[in-house]
């Protein structure tokens, strides 16, 4: 590999960790949403307030630095670190944010604006470490994503006898570890190369090419789902615990699970995909995943067990697609645009979960618990339908390209 920086061993699980540990702020919010809700005794809508506010933040940072092509500008890594810093200080400055409901949901916004540098930035970091064997790199790299998305919860359920502050607090010191360890240990790869500008005519590229089109739509019917369950797992498990006498259980470390199994129908989802293409992959798991969303009042009366089983399930699959939809993406995208129309999806994608967050937010004083999640539903069915003639063509073979999520 001469002329090249040499890639060590430890190359890959460094950046793992670090996107593990920069993630890890996303959800902090939510993990620690039963003691928000006490101190402004508000309902179960505070989820999609505290999620909807960072999905907002995350929107807006990802077309900021697209339109500014920071990442190709400046180094990655610093980049990434500097994110790290901004992110893990607005993350702990929610603490901080007293009675002051504008403040927190205004720090929640900052801190998704700031992931915008963190989680797409290190997908371009690992993919200036790998050429081949790229497609497994991302595979950790989004399972890692997944793990640091669940990981505040599990913060929240072993420190349930300490002050919530504290979740924020060592959220916030992971993230800025995980910084500090990506520009410490990880030089800028031998394959880092500069993207193509973000071009706006990716939208009108976007809905008149039939493929990724139907990509796209069936992305979006995912996103539909996806952010709107992961807020409102604790939500839901809280209601079921409540409706068993003599049960008891703890729904933060449950949540955790929940959310945190996504990464191996990340994983196996990719091992799938070289085999039978990945839109036949991400077609089944988004099946599954909405068979769990109009089942899900029969298990909400289930044994605990089950119950517990089916939403193991619904956790793998809800987010095993994702990977698969970037693929998909990048590969029916024309080459001159991919990084555009992966962009544009990714906003769009993340503007309908605000959508569907207000919806679940507005609906959970009005429909009975083990109805409240029916609704989501629609989301994968619609991406089914529009997913069609990418299973009937069999064209979309697997290609490894930053996912959106």
């Amino acid at each position: 590999m001469k002329g090249k920086t040499r890639r060590a061993s430890w190359t890959l699980p460094v950046i793992v960790f670090a996107q593990f540990a920069g993630t890890s702020i996303w959800f902090s919010g939510n993990a620690v949403l039963a003691e928000l809700m006490q101190r402004w005794s508000s309902s179960p809508p505070m989820a999609g307030w505290i999620t909807s506010a960072v999905q907002l933040g995350f929107i807006a940072g990802t077309l900021v630095f697209a339109i500014f092509a920071v990442s190709d500008r400046f180094s990655p890594r610093r980049v990434f670190l500097l994110c790290a810093v901004a992110g893990a200080l607005s993350n702990l400055l929610t603490s901080l944010a007293g009675d002051n409901l504008a403040w927190l949901l205004s720090l929640r916004f900052v801190t998704g604006f700031f992931l915008a540098g963190i989680y797409p930035v290190g997908m371009k970091i690992a993919a200036g470490w790998y050429r081949k064997g790229l497609g497994n790199a991302l595979g950790f790299l989004i399972g890692a994503l997944v793990l640091g998305t669940a990981f505040p919860h599990l913060l929240k359920g072993g420190l349930s006898s300490v002050p919530w502050q504290a979740v924020i607090v060592l959220s916030s010191c992971v993230c800025l570890l995980g910084g500090l360890l990506m520009f410490l240990l990880i030089p800028d790869g031998p394959y880092l190369a500069a993207g193509a500008r973000f071009n706006p005519r990716a939208v009108v590229t976007m809905f008149g090419h039939r493929e990724l089109r139907a990509a796209a739509l069936g992305y979006f019917g995912h996103m539909w789902e996806l952010y709107t369950l992961w807020a409102f797992v604790p939500v839901f498990l809280a209601a079921y615990l409540s409706g068993v006498p003599g049960l008891s259980g703890n729904v933060s470390f449950w949540s955790f699970l929940i959310i945190g199994i996504g990464s191996v129908g990340c994983s196996v989802g990719g091992l799938v995909s070289a085999r039978v293409g990945s839109a036949r992959v991400a077609f089944l798991q988004l099946a599954v995943s909405g068979i769990c969303c109009l089942f899900s009042p029969l298990f909400f009366v289930a044994p605990p067990a089950l119950f517990l089983a089916f939403m193991l399930l619904w956790g793998t699959t809800v987010v095993g697609d994702s990977p698969q939809f970037s693929t998909i993406v990048a590969r029916t995208a024309p080459p001159e645009l991919v990084g555009s129309a992966l962009t544009l999806v990714n906003c769009i994608g993340f503007s309908i979960t605000v959508v569907s967050l207000s919806l679940m937010q507005w609906m959970a004083d009005l429909v009975p618990k083990p109805y409240l999640l029916v609704f989501l539903a629609a989301g994968p069915a619609t991406g089914l339908v529009c997913m069609k003639s990418l299973l009937r063509r069999n064209r979309v073979t697997p290609r490894p390209f930053v996912r959106t999520r």
